[in-house]
């Protein structure tokens, strides 16, 4: 079996900890039940390009438990949990290739030996996998019957290729699920970018002028999550209808270059490129703290830093110091990476829960139905959200009502009025 982690020894604690991960995931576990039985991922090959985190050794685990054989990669350079890559390797038999902090020759490397098994499907965080997949001859991977897609960046790239006709097989937008977007992207999102900031800096949030670049799910998510710790929160946006929401929401709106004299704390959630930028860098104040929760580093623009710098040095673990050439001091945390992942644990398990039911879901839905399926995105299928949502719900202890015969028949109905 062939793999490329950083110590296999790491095993043993790798394990404890998707024990612990497993624990808080009743959902994936109950589908993990249903697949022993019915093997519906049976001779599959699944390649699954990931953050290598606990929750996605439970995923790995259920993936397993339907038949499928499984080979993962990493989907940033620095998400990588190295014990649990050792663990998935030495307990599970998953072919992992997967460091944390590996170059970008290494990455995709990585992301190329995960491709060499010849994949049916695709599990993709960012696209890479698919990229990587599309700029190739077409015939390298003719047997791949479709993907998943996990995060927002993603579902955008793959929709673009699709719109130029481009994407080579059917792909479900898992992002784009209620049961995904709703909870992962802005409980998770939320909590696990300020537990990243707060695990690197030890900064006090209380008081704090905290910039949050983007009210989409995550945004919202990150905003809520500071203003719970007391900071006061600043929104950038270019949407009109999600600026006035923040608005409503009750934090202050206002241009970045305004933003960029008075923030402490900066976070992009964008999806976009340079959304700080050097103009942006030159007003900071001394001491300021700028991060990215997106999934690229593209969203600032560190070359632009780097030339306004004289200085450079790393301070604290996952903390960059940029002494300007005026003295200011400007500090980047986890070299802009994914803040959640590169210097914490990235999302609660009992969140990824969700997620990766949704993944696994649409694995076992793409193997059943992909004959039927165009080379486009789809989203998840209501009945598998619906499903997915029903099931936390019980394994919360919580009941819901059910509508009534006569309800039913109102909600179906045109003819009764006032």
């Amino acid at each position: 079996m062939k793999y490329d982690v950083k110590d296999i020894g790491l095993a043993a604690r790798g394990a404890l900890r998707i024990e612990w991960a497993s624990n808080n995931m009743p959902v994936l576990n109950l589908i993990k039940q249903r697949f022993l039985k019915e093997k519906p991922l049976r001779g599959l090959k699944v390649a699954a390009c990931l953050h290598v985190t606990t929750e996605t050794g439970v995923l790995a685990e259920v993936l397993k438990a339907g038949g499928a054989e499984v080979f993962i990669c990493a989907s940033n350079p620095l998400s990588t949990q190295d014990d649990v890559a050792a663990s998935l390797v030495k307990n599970l038999k998953v072919s992992v290739f997967s460091i944390k902090g590996e170059d970008t020759k290494t990455y995709y490397s990585h992301i190329k030996s995960a491709l060499e098994v010849k994949p049916d499907i695709t599990m993709d965080d960012g696209a890479d996998l698919v990229s990587t997949i599309h700029q190739r001859p077409a015939h390298l991977h003719s047997n791949i019957i479709g993907g998943t897609e996990e995060t927002t960046t993603g579902v955008i790239r793959l929709k673009a290729l699709a719109s130029e006709n481009k994407l080579r097989y059917p792909i479900i937008a898992v992002n784009d699920a209620l049961t995904k977007h709703l909870f992962d992207n802005r409980y998770g999102t939320g909590q696990s970018t300020l537990d990243g900031i707060i695990r690197a800096t030890n900064k006090l949030i209380a008081g704090s002028n905290f910039v949050v670049a983007g009210y989409g799910w995550c945004g919202k998510g990150v905003a809520m999550r500071a203003k719970g710790m007391g900071a006061k929160v600043i929104v950038i946006e270019i949407d009109p209808l999600r600026a006035l929401e923040a608005v409503m929401d009750g934090f202050e709106v206002m241009p970045i270059m305004q933003a960029a004299r008075i923030g402490d704390i900066f976070v992009t959630v964008t999806g976009d490129i340079n959304v700080i930028r050097r103009e942006h860098f030159k007003v900071m104040k001394d001491g300021a703290i700028v991060s990215n929760s997106g999934h690229f580093n593209v969203e600032l623009d560190i070359d632009g830093l780097k030339l306004l710098s004289k200085a450079k040095k790393v301070i604290r673990d996952f903390v960059e110091e940029y002494t300007l050439k005026d003295g200011r001091r400007i500090y980047l945390l986890g070299e802009g990476r994914l803040i959640n992942l590169a210097a914490a644990e990235g999302h609660p398990a009992s969140v990824m829960d969700m997620s990766f039911a949704n993944q696994a879901l649409s694995a076992e839905y793409m193997a059943k139905n992909y004959k039927r399926l165009k080379k486009q995105v789809y989203s998840v299928p209501d009945n598998i959200d619906k499903n997915i949502a029903f099931l936390k719900l019980k394994s919360l202890g919580v009941k819901i009502d059910v509508l009534t015969s006569q309800q039913k028949k109102y909600l179906a109905s045109w003819e009764m009025g006032t």
